[in-house]
């Protein structure tokens, strides 16, 4: 239990402080995958557009692989010596790849360095986003009240939509207000990635004011040759095992459902760049709204059937509503089917950062959710845009619809074997 001493002020001052970081890291992150339809002929020379896609969803993926290495180093600095400080660190190193991509020359202009460059920028940025989620996720569970956990960790992603929702918010301005489609191929693109840059430099400052967490607070001095340490780490296989399925098939339904539906909308469905970003704006604007919902109904229920009704639905529903959507003239019929598989997955986007913090002690609890996470959002969500443009290339687009049903049945057979983390908390022996 959190000591009396934290007052109801200063926890949702925490809370607000996290999570304002937290947007600000994601938008950085989101930023990328929401203007690649813009910049990808900048730093790839290819006439065909799904190549130059699968060319810029390559390095979203490479970016991915840091993030197991970001969810290691800050993890273990989290657990070492504070949450606040690891999550200033990654919120200086994300501002500095945002920076380079905003100021990176193209391909005519510089050659093979132009896409050189870009790469080193995602490195930087998977490293980052890869030690945000394990952290923040710690501090935001650490900081609730024991009987409001869901609700207030479930503010994580609310805040990671709320970065893809300002990301195509600036795309949609630029877009229908203050530049050409021609003009945003050209330079605009470099706009939201220049912004993004002076938001991290806000939100460091905001992190540098945070409340240190008490559960990190009371054993600071304790297990100091133990805490944040693979070896640790490893006295708690269940635990790992456990995040990597639970992570499985919800990272790759949710990186389908965001990053990679704007560019399915355009390529596949054939809806205009502009009425995919207005599409992905309204719905994410919701599905930002559903989670604290859900991570409340989690406070009353347990976190179990919330993941269990994910497992069902999203095992029986999602080719049904990816091939329908594939198949759909009309911009509002894509925008509830996109809608209702975003609802599905609610069922475990807005708890699982309290699921994972829950599983572990505090001496290893951001290495712990961090590390297990980033390998496998590196595996399968990482890869998800990438696999999807090559199965359509390969004009068997179908096959990933069973791909993801696969994951997702996989992750639920994990969920009806383990106990309801709400019970069986760690937190609670903090």
């Amino acid at each position: 239990m959190n000591p009396s001493h934290i007052t109801t002020a200063q926890r949702i001052k925490a809370i607000i402080g996290g999570s304002i970081g937290n947007l600000v890291e994601w938008y950085d992150w989101y930023a990328y995958a929401a203007f690649a339809i813009y910049f990808s002929n900048s730093f790839f020379p290819d006439s065909d557009m799904t190549a130059q896609l699968l060319n810029t969803a390559g390095i979203f993926a490479v970016g991915f692989l840091m993030r197991p290495v970001g969810g290691w180093l800050f993890g273990s600095i989290a657990d070492r010596i504070g949450r606040k400080r690891a999550m200033t660190l990654s919120v200086l190193l994300m501002s500095f790849g945002s920076l380079l991509i905003a100021l990176t020359p193209t391909y005519k202009t510089i050659g093979i360095l132009a896409p050189l460059l870009l790469l080193i920028a995602r490195l930087l940025q998977g490293l980052s986003v890869g030690g945000e989620y394990g952290v923040s996720a710690t501090y935001l569970s650490e900081m609730a009240t024991s009987e409001r956990r869901g609700f207030y960790s479930s503010f994580q992603y609310v805040t990671l939509i709320g970065g893809q929702l300002i990301a195509l918010g600036i795309q949609l301005v630029l877009q229908k207000l203050l530049l050409t489609e021609t003009q945003l191929e050209n330079w605009g693109w470099r706009i939201p990635f220049a912004i993004g840059a002076l938001l991290s430099v806000i939100a460091l400052y905001l992190r540098t004011n945070l409340h240190e967490t008490d559960a990190f607070e009371n054993k600071k001095k304790s297990h100091e040759n133990k805490k944040g340490t693979v070896r640790e780490l490893l006295k708690h296989p269940n635990a790992l095992l456990t995040v990597v399925g639970l992570t499985l098939g919800g990272t790759l339904a949710f990186y389908t459902y965001t990053t990679y539906m704007q560019k399915f909308l355009v390529n596949t469905v054939h809806l205009t760049k502009e009425e995919s970003t207005l599409i992905s704006f309204i719905s994410l604007f919701i599905f930002a709204c559903l989670q604290p919902a859900f991570g409340a109904l989690s406070d009353k229920i347990g976190r179990r059937p919330l993941l269990l009704s994910f497992g069902v639905l999203g095992t029986v529903f999602t080719y049904p509503l990816l091939d329908a959507l594939s198949t759909t003239t009309s911009m509002w019929s894509a925008f509830f089917l996109l809608m209702a598989g975003l609802i599905i997955v609610s069922g475990y986007t807005s708890i699982n950062a309290v699921v994972k913090a829950e599983l572990f002690p505090s001496e290893v609890r951001a290495l712990g959710v961090g590390l297990p996470y980033a390998l496998t959002v590196a595996i399968f969500g990482g890869t998800a845009e990438y696999l999807a443009l090559w199965f359509k290339q390969q004009h068997v687009e179908h096959y990933f619809y069973w791909y993801i049903t696969g994951c997702i049945f996989f992750s639920f057979m994990v969920y009806v074997r383990m106990k309801d983390t709400k019970n069986n908390s760690a937190l609670d022996r903090d």
